[in-house]
């Protein structure tokens, strides 16, 4: 069984590593992903009525 006190001193050595966003970079990706899902969103609109219409053609011509 591993040493707890061997085990923290790793961890807090690990963490001491890693190297934090600057604000200015979580405001950045934040606005990006943002934006990101605001196009996803749009195109999944699209998408959706284009078959949508495509689909109620479909069924108009057979129905």
């Amino acid at each position: 069984m591993a040493n707890p006190v061997k085990f923290i001193n790793e961890t807090r050595a690990e963490v001491a590593k890693v190297v934090w966003p600057t604000r200015r970079e979580v405001i950045t990706t934040t606005i990006m992903v943002f934006i990101m899902a605001a196009l996803t969103a749009v195109f999944f609109s699209l998408v959706d009525w284009v078959i949508r219409g495509g689909l109620s053609a479909v069924l108009a011509y057979f129905g």
